[in-house]
């Protein structure tokens, strides 16, 4: 890489760092920065990968707060998404490199439409929450929860765009607790998925070490200013950053 690269790569794993740990979408910004300096889409997967788990980390801790009280929930759906990442992450270098290419544009689409129906989707869950008719959630959220999740690790051990947004979705269906809680949850899985791919990922695949230096020690500095500064963002912005990079990607991926 030169310099230039190299700064490219690093401003993107703080940016990924700081919108996973606030929405879960940061691979949607990192990935398209990854491939515009020349690794092909598998190895630029398994890099971002391996390189965002300071930054799932660091979300994680700086959310402490809000996890207390939640071991016995944390334990269960950890082992729910350390389940489906494992089989994301082989599905990953076992699928043919071609069934990749194809299937990613579609993924980094659906990624884009459940980013774009966020706000939607937080709507109804607040909706959901204020009807009085409805009986109170399983404390653990119960079979579907734990398969849901199961479901959503899969896919994000694949590709993980947007997998945040499906676990804090899912969860505030089945679980009665309020959406900093969840969210703090799902930096919790998120960094479950990512370390159980990248050390499945050490062993089987090939990465770009110089990339995953540089998306770990900016996703590290990004993932603590988004737990410190996550509540003043405006998600308005990061949603059309989200969008842009995303929809570049796309792109990007379809004229190669």
């Amino acid at each position: 890489m030169t310099a230039w690269e190299m700064l490219a790569v690093f401003a993107a794993g703080v940016g990924a760092g700081a919108v996973n740990t606030v929405v879960g979408s940061g691979t949607l910004i990192t990935f398209p920065v990854l491939l515009a300096v020349g690794l092909p889409p598998v190895t630029a997967v398994v890099s971002n990968a391996l390189g965002v788990i300071p930054g799932s980390i660091s979300g994680a801790i700086g959310y402490r707060r809000e996890l207390r009280g939640l071991r016995r929930l944390l334990l269960r759906l950890g082992l729910a998404a350390l389940i489906g990442g494992l089989a994301g992450a082989v599905l990953l270098v076992t699928l043919p490199a071609n069934a990749f290419d194809k299937i990613v544009p579609v993924l980094v689409g659906l990624a884009l439409v459940l980013v774009l129906l966020q706000p939607l989707l937080s709507r109804k869950l607040r909706e959901r929450r204020r009807d009085t008719t409805s009986g109170p959630p399983r404390p653990d959220g119960g079979p579907l929860l734990f398969a849901g999740l199961m479901l959503a690790s899969v896919y994000g051990g694949y590709f993980a765009a947007a997998q945040g947004i499906i676990y804090v979705s899912l969860m505030g269906l089945l679980l009665d607790e309020t959406l900093q809680r969840l969210n703090a949850i799902k930096n919790v899985l998120a960094a479950v998925v990512n370390a159980v791919a990248a050390i499945f990922f050490l062993f089987v695949a090939h990465y770009d070490w110089t990339a995953v230096a540089l998306i770990a020690a900016g996703s590290a500095l990004g993932g603590h200013a988004g737990a410190a500064l996550g509540r003043r963002f405006s998600p308005a912005v990061l949603r059309a950053l989200i969008v842009t990079v995303g929809g570049l990607a796309i792109v990007h991926l379809l004229v190669r």
